[in-house]
């Protein structure tokens, strides 16, 4: 089974929108094998979003600084979802990054609507409910930057007591 990070950005939690976003991804039949609420600071995201995304790199020190600061505003809520290719699937689920051209049905397309220019005029960070893993190494980077491997569950989900082979006798 593959894993991957999903960290809920302050400004879903700050909207109240958590649950329905989380209940989305179960019902997709992703299993929640982590989740914590926590308020890291300025240098936990330089690792995230630079040491381990390269986003200053690839996108600018604007770009950067705005997502560090969206990023402080609040509290977040940090989930490792752990499934059959759970890193494309989530991603599909979640959307495009800017949320107005986020298909309808997305995540980002259904609770988003800000887009690029939005931001930039505000000089603030595209609010996007949610930051998704984007590729496998990247998810296990994150995952072991946010989690602590005690912080990681096993445990089956009602339907695994269904759906594995019965141990012989």
């Amino acid at each position: 089974m593959e894993q991957t990070l999903i960290i809920f950005k302050p400004d879903s939690v700050q909207r109240g929108i958590i649950g329905e976003v989380m209940t989305r991804f179960e019902k997709a039949g992703f299993k929640i094998v982590g989740i914590k609420m926590l308020q890291p600071g300025r240098e936990h995201y330089h690792e995230h979003y630079e040491g381990i995304g390269s986003l200053k790199t690839r996108k600018g020190d604007e770009i950067f600084e705005s997502t560090l600061l969206s990023m402080q505003g609040g509290p977040v809520i940090a989930m490792v979802l752990e499934g059959v290719e759970a890193v494309e699937t989530v991603r599909k689920m979640v959307g495009s990054t800017e949320p107005k051209s986020a298909l309808p049905g997305t995540i980002r397309g259904d609770f988003a609507h800000v887009n690029y220019s939005q931001a930039t005029k505000a000089k603030k960070a595209v609010a996007n409910i949610v930051h998704a893993s984007a590729d496998t190494k990247e998810a296990e980077q994150e995952i072991s930057h946010w989690f602590s491997p005690d912080e990681l569950f096993e445990y089956q989900v009602a339907y695994e007591h269904f759906t594995q082979p019965r141990e012989a006798k």
